[in-house]
């Protein structure tokens, strides 16, 4: 249904704080108010995946080598990632958010964003829109959100990361300038390495400053396609449009590094757990895709993409991690230090077609198998919420538990 001209739009981001740390120290009193850090285990390659707010006052942040997270804080918890968990709990977050809207997009197993226009009149301006979708996320779950809502996609994001954690942010139409103004041009959405460069040697530093240059000599620095974004963003003008899952065109999760890695174990764990938010995201939104995608960044904001057609749509973490590290190891692709690395499926299968014809080597009863393992895999999740069922090949290093 088309929306009234004269309608004002609002759009609303909710994003998590620090999810799994968080969901760890909910189920935990023992680890409330201490630094914790959940990725790899101190002693083995990897990454971290998350740090709570204590670690994060150590400099601790998401894709740093566990290494250096532990030589700033040795003292903290350090959790390897429960993925069935952290599904579960975010299946309940969604059911919740849909209680405030149908339109809802996921952006990730954290963070959605909200279609509410025309709320109004149902339970209130986008004041009390904003408080009410954070009290019913901590009454259901006890997990604090941090909500920005706006006229847009970019302001109401901008506005969820103001005043984490916790933090409520309603930014109006006539707020926008203002509001955007003392921001750092690092805000702004798609801003890589390479902008940043141009943008600092021509001392532009803060949204104010980028409003004040002429499009014209930004597009003499940028080329038009960036300067219309950038120059867009600055004036606060940005997409309106929340699509709900199954209207999304792939689900993706990447992972950019704080120093370039070049280690084959590293970047397989890290592309593990990406495999597995990729995959328990198209689980809760009941999607299956047939393409996987790998992107890859290096030094330079050199990127390249590969991409394979599968032959069955799926849902598995296990299926998309192979696939994704096959196109990294046989996709000719550089053998230099990686800076991003991230994973995506698309093409998805309708629910109301036919399956896609199968692969003439897999096995019937496998496929069946598999299908039984994923559910039951949800199930437990949904019930328990302990996490005894991981998909994945083990290690060695998934066999040590933290003290």
């Amino acid at each position: 249904m088309t929306q009234p001209a004269d309608r004002q739009r609002w759009v609303g981001h909710a994003d998590l704080d620090a999810f799994y740390a968080s969901v760890e120290a909910r189920d935990h009193l023992e680890y409330r108010d201490r630094p914790l850090v959940v990725g790899a285990l101190p002693g083995h390659r990897g990454v971290v995946a998350a740090a709570n707010y204590a670690a994060r006052k150590f400099g601790i942040h998401s894709a740093m080598p566990i290494a250096e997270a532990y030589r700033r804080c040795p003292n903290a918890i350090y959790l390897r990632p429960d993925m069935a968990r952290y599904s579960r709990v975010s299946r309940e977050i969604f059911q919740i958010l849909e209680t405030i809207t149908p339109i809802v997009e996921p952006v990730s197993v954290d963070e959605a964003y909200l279609d509410l226009t025309g709320l109004e009149k149902l339970i209130g301006p986008p004041e009390i829109i904003g408080r009410e979708i954070k009290r019913r996320i901590l009454e259901s779950t006890r997990l604090t959100v941090s909500v920005g809502i706006g006229p847009n996609r970019l302001i109401s994001k901008l506005g969820s990361e103001y005043r984490k954690p916790d933090g409520l942010t309603v930014v109006h139409p006539d707020q926008v300038l203002k509001f955007l103004a003392p921001m750092p041009v690092s805000a702004l959405r798609g801003l890589g390495r390479q902008t940043q460069k141009i943008f600092s040697r021509l001392g532009i530093e803060t949204v104010a400053q980028l409003r004040s240059v002429p499009l014209s000599y930004l597009e003499e620095q940028l080329g038009k396609r960036a300067a219309a974004n950038f120059h867009a963003q600055a004036l606060g003008i940005a997409s309106t449009e929340v699509v709900p899952g199954r209207g999304r065109k792939s689900i993706s999760k990447e992972t950019t590094f704080e120093e370039d890695v070049q280690d084959q174990e590293t970047l397989h764990a890290v592309l593990h757990g990406l495999a597995a938010e990729v995959a328990a995201t198209a689980r809760r939104e009941q999607l299956s895709g047939s393409v996987v995608t790998l992107k890859i960044r290096f030094a330079g904001f050199e990127t390249h993409t590969r991409q394979h057609k599968l032959a069955v749509p799926t849902h598995d973490e296990r299926v998309i991690l192979r696939e994704a590290w096959t196109l990294f190891q046989h996709g000719k692709l550089p053998r230099k230090p990686v800076r991003l690395i991230g994973v995506g499926i698309s093409d998805w299968q309708q629910p109301d077609s036919e399956p896609a014809q199968a692969d003439l080597f897999e096995r019937p009863q496998k496929r069946e198998k598999d299908d039984r393992l994923l559910e039951t895999l949800d199930r437990v999740a949904d019930r328990f919420g302990k996490g005894k069922l991981q998909l994945g090949c083990a290690t060695k290093t998934d066999k040590h538990k933290p003290k």
